[in-house]
């Protein structure tokens, strides 16, 4: 092999940098340096910047390093260091001025389907733009090994007779791969025109795994978040699945790019020859999750909404497969070599780490009746943790313990000596109820307690310790064995919390509490008066003495936040609450799953809907009632208007009387006669004549 020497820059064009596959690549290239694969040992050097590979940011780039160029598949406020430069929705001539500023051009379809015609118009437009490259290009397909899922076996006698790279040309894509497949023999074709411009390779993925996990996420999430029981195995799973870490993905991708391997078609899987999906899902339930899988029909893998149909094809893949030209051509240093059940400690490590799925570790102390229960449950709702109450533990694990016997009963005994030991333990913990009227000695509470922190759910979200330990002693026989390091990587190292929320409050403050707590809570309980007083008086003197639970603290250097519980106008403890908040940063859970964010919007458009339901009964109410108050007024103002009118007919007859006597007496007899002699007489102006008349005939001139 050639003595390593120092090489210029090269920039490197990636496909959806933003992809969890795309990502991890350009982040493992942008921390090498060129050539350096060529070395010996085949080490590669990183440029470092504290702990880990560097990530320099672009103004710092240096000479002799991978640059980083590519496209995004949206705009977002990500921050890339590793990326000199980011390019969103080109156009296709924009496109090919990027790609001819490259040295070399890496497109990833392993899990971006989509991509496939970019990818087959880049590597067609490159090669007919090769006259007027300035320096030899790269073009580099990172495509997946299900382009070899139906090939027929080597020998049907013998199926764990491994499939290598010689053996590409018989390969056989699955159904919905077919187009991957013929982009691989687009791409190995083009590069046999002219080498000397235009190399091409095409790169056969396994199924890739570490940091934030994408293909089997599925698993990961269901242990870690801990509520299903049993983990899920789509079928039988005895299916090989061949697998390849991200990181010695982009580790071969950087290998190509330095030695310029003949070969143009390469595998890249790791060394798990005959693991199969059955190993790979128990393992990771063993580690993070309950211990235990369950085979479930094949057809329900079409009902988990969190599959895409490029992962249910791929985890459906059985292939044994081994990768002899990148053990013969390359010196990789693997970050797995043995596959992902073997270094499944890494794994989950950068699995919590990528996704910020770190547990948190809360203890609430403080005097009885403080507010312990209510501050922890509200931590417990915000943060998605695990309320560890003393009664309720204890409960617990009677319960586990019960049924653990059970189950290994009608098991046969096959863990006879497990059994044994829990029937041991559950007997004693009885027998101690029952002579200390239901409480447990310390050796045994704190047993129970401790198992409980260890639990793999504790362990992976998180807990609140709700008012334990309660004195030194326990705290020294809770924690202090944290010192002894297990060899069991399955068995937490450490359960002792992060943070120590210590509430105050004066001792009027707490009696006033307990007095104003309703009848209910407080019968049967140790809140009633006399019982509650017994307990505060020990608690008090119990934290006089020099060995305290806040003297434990101090004694291991930990400092516990103080909260002083003084007003009773904040009955949620808001404020307090708030204060932990602070204190404790975010959440470090997974969010609300889909199904979870469905049935709260199905609960708010109820209760929606309720609500505008309650308000159109509202409003037909008050508009009944508002018509009902209008027809009473009509009905009202109709007979005073009435009453009214025959008050006014009266009036007027009363004051029409003594007019019409008048006009009787005096007006119309005259007006008689004055009429007859009228038709006597027939006047041309019968008018003018009745008027002549009754001027010279007025009674009044008499």
């Amino acid at each position: 092999m050639a003595e390593w020497r120092p090489q210029p820059s090269t920039r490197v064009f990636i496909n959806n940098l933003d992809a969890y596959s795309s990502k991890g690549i350009a982040k493992l290239l942008a921390s090498c340096v060129v050539g350096m694969s060529l070395g010996a040992g085949g080490e590669t050097e990183t440029v470092e910047d504290g702990e880990g590979p560097a990530q320099p940011p672009p103004d710092q780039l240096k000479e002799g390093t991978f640059q980083i160029v590519g496209t995004v598949s949206k705009q977002t406020e990500e921050i890339m260091p590793f990326v000199l430069k980011k390019y969103f929705n080109l156009n296709k001539e924009q496109l090919l001025g990027r790609l001819m500023q490259c040295d070399v051009i890496i497109y990833n379809i392993s899990q971006n389907a989509h991509q496939m015609e970019e990818a087959a118009w880049a590597i067609t437009a490159l090669h007919g733009a090769m006259e007027k490259f300035c320096r030899p290009k790269m073009f580099i397909l990172v495509s997946t090994v299900m382009t070899w899922a139906l090939t027929k076996l080597i020998d049907p006698d013998d199926p764990e007779i491994p499939f290598t790279d010689e053996d590409y040309r018989r390969r056989r894509a699955h159904p919905n791969f077919r187009r991957h497949l013929d982009l691989e023999k687009l791409v190995v074709k083009m590069g046999k025109m002219n080498r000397a411009l235009l190399s091409t390779y095409a790169v056969a993925s396994g199924l890739q795994y570490g940091f934030g996990e994408q293909v089997f996420h599925l698993f990961f999430k269901m242990s870690w978040v801990g509520q299903a029981k049993v983990i899920p195995v789509f079928g039988e799973g005895a299916n090989v699945v061949p697998t390849i870490h991200i990181n010695d993905l982009a580790r071969v991708i950087q290998n190509v790019i330095d030695q310029k391997p003949k070969p143009c078609y390469l595998l890249a899987v790791d060394n798990s020859k005959n693991t199969t999906l059955k190993d790979i899902v128990k393992t990771i339930a063993s580690v993070i999750g309950p211990g235990k899988i369950e085979e479930v029909p094949l057809e329900e893998v079409f009902l988990m909404e969190d599959l895409t149909q490029t992962e249910i094809d791929s985890m459906s893949v059985n292939l044994c497969m081994e990768a002899t030209y990148i053990k013969e051509l390359f010196s990789i240093d693997w970050e797995c070599m043995t596959g992902l059940v073997e270094n499944i400690q890494l794994v989950v490590d950068e699995y919590k780490q990528t996704r910020g799925l770190l547990p948190v570790r809360i203890c609430v102390l403080g005097p009885p009746a403080v507010g312990k229960t209510t501050l922890a449950e509200r931590i417990c709702r915000h943060y998605r943790l695990h309320h560890i109450k003393i009664k309720d533990t204890v409960a617990e694990a009677v319960a586990q313990l019960e049924e653990t016997v059970k189950v290994e009963d009608q098991d046969q005994g096959e863990n006879e000596d497990s059994v044994a030991e829990a029937q041991a333990f559950l007997d004693s913990i009885k027998e101690n109820m029952e002579q200390n009227e239901g409480r447990l000695d310390d050796q045994l509470l704190v047993r129970v307690i401790k198992e409980k922190l260890k639990s793999k759910p504790c362990n992976n979200q998180g807990f609140v310790l709700d008012g334990f330990p309660k004195s030194y002693e326990q705290a020294k026989e809770l924690f202090s064995s944290e010192r002894e390091v297990s060899q069991d990587y399955r068995i937490p190292k450490k359960i002792i919390p992060d943070l120590f929320f210590c509430l105050e409050a004066s001792d009027a403050y707490l009696k006033e509490r307990v007095l104003n707590l309703p009848e209910s809570l407080v019968e049967g309980t140790s809140y009633s008066h006399d019982h509650f007083l017994g307990r505060l008086a020990r608690y008090r003197e119990n934290n006089g003495e020099d060995e305290t639970v806040l003297n434990y603290l101090d004694e291991q250097e930990i400092i516990p936040h103080h909260i002083e519980i003084a007003g009773t106008d904040d009955p949620e403890y808001l404020l307090p609450t708030q204060r932990v908040i602070e204190e404790v940063g975010h959440p470090r859970n997974y969010g609300p799953t889909s199904q979870e964010v469905e049935e709260e919007e199905r609960r708010k458009a109820e209760e929606r809907m309720r609500c505008e339901a309650q308000e159109r009964k509202e409003l037909e109410r008050r508009e009944m009632e508002e018509a009902k108050e209008r027809a009473t007024r009509w009905g009202k103002w109709s007979k005073h208007l009435d009453k009214v009118n025959e008050q006014e007919e009266e009036i007027l007859k009363v004051q029409s009387l003594p007019m019409r006597s008048y006009l009787m007496k005096t007006i119309m007899p005259t007006l008689t006669k004055g009429l007859i002699e009228c038709c006597t007489v027939r006047p041309p102006d019968p008018l003018d004549f009745l008027a002549e008349y009754l001027f010279m005939n007025n009674p009044l001139n008499d």
